[in-house]
């Protein structure tokens, strides 16, 4: 059994392993396990991706369905719990397609986390490393997953950047 900070944040972009790097780190501690899912099913594409999260962790999790108040989920969580947040980018994005005051928002989430009585390993998506989008809305979405992944970067214990796969430890050091 391994012991995680009070925060660790894994960043990596699109199918980079990230979710399951997480998933490993949550497993690893022995601990009652807590799954925040902040996606929102429209469609049939994404139903069949929750389905295939679903059925890649397996059975030992308590899966709370919150798309936008981290607040809420995480005040439900216990001191002998391990949380696993999956995505910071699709809560974001939640927010952003809403209008909401990001600002209030990510402040929420920032307080949220350090009042949570759990571990907890957050999980966001690194958008910065390819060309500029060609509408303003995702040049928007770029930029405030940007600063939320610093934010969530800085205050975490322990950071990785996952490529292909592969864990690179930007601050902290692996249990």
């Amino acid at each position: 059994m391994s012991q995680l900070p009070k925060l660790t944040f894994v960043l990596g972009g699109a199918s980079s392993g990230k979710s399951a790097f997480a998933e490993a780190l949550v497993l690893a501690t022995g601990a009652a396990r807590v799954y925040v899912a902040t996606s929102q099913v429209y469609d049939d594409e994404m139903a069949a991706k929750v389905r295939d999260h679903r059925a890649a962790r397996g059975d030992g999790w308590l899966t709370i369905e919150e798309p936008m108040d981290m607040a809420k989920a995480l005040s439900q969580v216990g001191t002998n719990q391990v949380v696993l947040l999956d995505c910071a980018s699709m809560w974001l994005t939640n927010h952003m397609m809403a209008e909401s005051d990001l600002r209030a928002a990510t402040e929420a989430f920032m307080a949220a986390l350090d009042t949570c009585a759990g571990r907890v390993v957050v999980v966001s998506n690194e958008v910065g490393m390819g060309i500029v989008p060609d509408n303003a809305l995702a040049r928007r979405f770029r930029i405030a997953q940007g600063k939320l992944n610093q934010r969530l970067a800085e205050k975490a214990d322990l950071a990785v950047f996952v490529v292909a796969g592969l864990p690179q430890v930007l601050k902290g050091q692996l249990p």
